[in-house]
Parts: structure tokens; sequence; C-alpha cells
């Protein structure tokens, strides 16, 4: 019996991590830009960029780590394991496809690891603008080398950023004294909350490969995950890849209660 392949350290997975999501995003800025002028929204030039970007991180994987589980590749194991398919990656080639294709910078690409369904690390990685964000489970969060950690004043004032996703305006009605905004990423959007640049993020229509690896770096700085109404948003609800129903918010704990008092439902 041959065997078993030795266990990596979270060191060796975090280089590799990083390592792997640079070059993801060298191959993604090859397309970047390019898309046509008409229509305003270039399918064909998106789908070739996914389609190439996931077969080179499954690439990746194998090469290095040939028993791990790939998300959407490998059918999620329920059961615990010590063996290589304890570990699950999760990788999100483009977020913010929209800005990407029309040479906005603001757009990019995600990476998290999981351990028998625990999250273990996070990554976002902003090609076009070279910023980092990234965060280990039980750790510190970062931007590059430099330390995050989210806004908790916990009131809203004239100077609150609030990120939204697009059409929020027509499910709320909406009292927040700050600014409202939507700059057409949701991991970007994640990020700049856990750094404390923005005090809240709202999404909507996303899945568990959109948010696997934000939700590291958003708890790494100190923020959570939250449903509509407050009550706790548990993301592992939604590892069998359907469509997240309702919206999620994330922001600082000590925040959630001076969001909802400026939120109604049209």
């Amino acid at each position: 019996m041959a065997p078993s392949a030795p266990v990596p350290d979270i060191e060796e997975l975090n280089t590799f991590a990083l390592n792997t999501i640079k070059a993801m995003g060298d191959q993604a800025l090859r397309f970047y830009g390019k898309g046509r002028k008409r229509p305003p929204f270039d399918q064909d030039l998106v789908t070739q960029a996914e389609l190439q970007l996931a077969g080179a991180f499954q690439d990746c994987v194998v090469d290095r780590f040939a028993g791990h589980q790939i998300f959407g590749q490998d059918i999620v194991d329920e059961g615990y394991s010590h063996e290589g398919k304890r570990y699950l990656w999760i990788f999100d080639p483009l977020d913010g496809v929209d800005n990407f294709q029309t040479g906005i910078p603001i757009w990019g690409m995600s990476l998290a690891l999981y351990e028998n369904h625990w999250p273990v690390l996070g990554m976002f990685y902003m090609p076009a603008t070279g910023d980092l964000f990234r965060g280990v489970a039980g750790q510190q969060a970062f931007w590059n080398d430099s330390p995050i950690r989210i806004a908790d004043r916990g009131d809203l004032d004239q100077e609150s950023l609030v990120l939204t996703y697009s059409r929020f305006h027509q499910n709320y009605q909406v009292r927040f004294p700050g600014k409202i905004r939507g700059m057409g990423s949701t991991g970007a959007h994640a990020c700049y909350v856990a750094m404390g640049r923005a005090d809240v993020a709202f999404m909507a229509h996303e899945s568990f490969q959109d948010l696997a690896a934000v939700r590291v770096i958003v708890e790494s700085a100190g923020g959570k995950l939250f449903k509509i109404d407050g009550s706790p948003f548990f993301l592992g609800d939604y590892i069998d890849g359907q469509k997240i129903d309702e919206p999620v918010m994330m922001t600082a704990p000590a925040n959630t209660a001076s969001v909802l008092e400026c939120l109604r439902r049209v």
C-alpha cells in the first residue's frame, strides 16, 4: 500500500494560494478591457477568459496537490476525512465581469481553501490595480502587506459609505445619512468593508463560490455575514452550489442595528 502524501502546513498552502492567484491574474490581464464596443457586453470574451482561467487553476492544483478537491469539478464529500480530499479549493475566476470586459479596473478573482467544510484561508486579487486582500481563519487580515480592520463605530453619519448591488433601490427604501455606491464587484465591495473604507456591503444573487474567499477576509478583519433581518448568515448551507436566495449583508456586528434602522423593504 502506497504511503499517504504528507499533510501540507498552512504556510505551504498559503504560499501556493498566493503564487497561484497572482499567476491567474497575469493570465486574466491578457483579456482585460478587450471586449467588443458593441454590443456593450462581450459574453464571448468573458466566457473564454473564465474557461481558460478555470482550466489553468485546475492544472495548478492537480500538479501540486493531486488529492485535493476543486469546487465545481469534484463532488463535495460531506464526510470527515484525513486524506487529501479533506481540502476543497474554491476559485472564482472573474468577479465584476462588466468592469473587466470594458476596461474598468474594479474587478478581481477570489480563491478560498476549506478543510472538512471549515474555512482555512481566503484571497481576493485585483490584477488591474495590484490590490491583494487576504486572510487566514482566526488570524489578521491584510491588504497587500498592511493589516486591515473593519470599521465598527456602531452608528452611521454623513461620512458613512454603503456599497450595494445593482437595483438595490428597487428592493429597499433607504434612509442612510451617508453615501450609497455600487462599484460593480461584490468581492471588491466586501474587501473595502474589511479594510474600513466602507461601513457595510449588501450583495444579492450570489453563490458559495462567489463569497467563500471574501467571507474569510471579512471575518478575519472583525466582520460578519448577516441576513437582511440581522440574523447570522451561514454560507456553508450553500456549499452544494445553489444560488443564495436572499440578500446578504457584510459589516461589523456593532453596525447592524444602525444599518437596519435605515432600511425598509419595498
